[in-house]
């Protein structure tokens, strides 16, 4: 089976690729390397079954090409910065190369797509753990809102064109190679000045932390179980941990010691406008597909630590 990974070559795409060209798929990645890192999928270049595009995913032409002979598609690609305010940014990353790849898939007659959204199209739910048809969805950040319109409008192909899709909502995702979020930022500022350490907001936020070899483990589940309509799963764990608590985790797992630690208060205690400031997914629905979470979040966060002060 052919698959097109785009953004195959950044932080979760390439750990998915690893998982693919070992199971036996043949691969083609599509990255324009503006988050991806070529070092990320080194290991298949000049292996059979691999192939590596260099280029943007709104390139039309590009996709249209890169779609051929695919079987299905995972569609990783995007923006993943939440705080970036700038709204043409997220919606030419999210929104728009989402409709590029669809639209490559119907001129290809490729009829399976996976989408990484994010658990920020819910917004500030009011349910927790928030399962999947809660609603309203009413998302706080450009970055949801993008989302959920990525969404949508695979939803519309998908019962327009025949084609069958998988959406996964996921919490947030940590471990190697990780180049953003806030344990890699934690790291960074504390190399900077190991004696003080900033946290954005008040610390209080609460959320789900999931390792990406779990969450890797949680899109082939899913993709496996494919078959025609749309399927939404919640992939994240079964519990969350505030940023205060991966403060003290980071700060133990670098060596360090006495650090003062302040904290910024944010806009009503959220680091930064768009912030949600509480997070649970119900992974019930996933679960039933003989999947679960190996780590709780604590776990994650720790086990991500510590390959990241090595990576970074």
């Amino acid at each position: 089976m052919r698959v097109l990974v785009t953004g195959g070559a950044g932080f979760i795409g390439s750990h998915l690729v690893d998982a693919l060209m070992k199971s036996g798929y043949e691969v083609r990645v599509v990255d324009n390397l503006s988050q991806g890192r070529i070092e990320n999928i080194s290991r298949w270049m000049g292996r059979p079954g691999f192939e590596f595009i260099k280029g943007d995913v709104t390139d039309e032409d590009l996709m249209r090409e890169a779609a051929k002979s695919c079987d299905a598609v995972f569609h990783l690609a995007a923006n993943p910065e939440v705080r970036l305010g700038d709204p043409r940014i997220h919606y030419k990353g999210n929104v728009h190369a989402t409709y590029v790849v669809l639209e490559a898939m119907r001129a290809n007659d490729v009829r399976k797509i996976v989408f990484t959204s994010s658990s920020t199209v819910y917004g500030e739910a009011r349910i927790m753990p928030t399962p999947e048809d809660y609603s309203p969805l009413l998302p706080i950040s450009m970055y949801g809102a993008c989302k959920l319109a990525s969404e949508a409008l695979i939803t519309g192909y998908c019962m327009m064109y025949d084609m069958g899709a998988v959406i996964l909502r996921l919490a947030n995702i940590v471990g190697s190679r990780a180049q953003h979020g806030v344990i890699v930022d934690f790291i960074r500022k504390l190399r900077s000045n190991p004696r003080r350490l900033e946290v954005l907001g008040d610390g209080e936020q609460t959320k789900s932390y999931l390792l990406v070899e779990d969450c890797v483990e949680a899109i082939l589940r899913a993709f496996e179980n494919l078959d025609s309509g749309v399927e939404i799963y919640n992939i994240g764990s079964e519990d969350a941990i505030n940023v205060k608590t991966i403060a003290r985790i980071v700060i133990e797992e670098l060596g360090l010691e006495d650090v003062e630690i302040v904290y910024t208060g944010g806009i009503e205690g959220r680091g930064w406008r768009g912030d949600v400031r509480r997070m649970l997914l119900d992974i019930s629905k996933i679960k039933n597909l003989g999947w679960r979470p190996r780590h709780n979040s604590a776990e994650s966060v720790r086990l991500a630590t510590r390959v990241l002060k090595e990576e970074l």
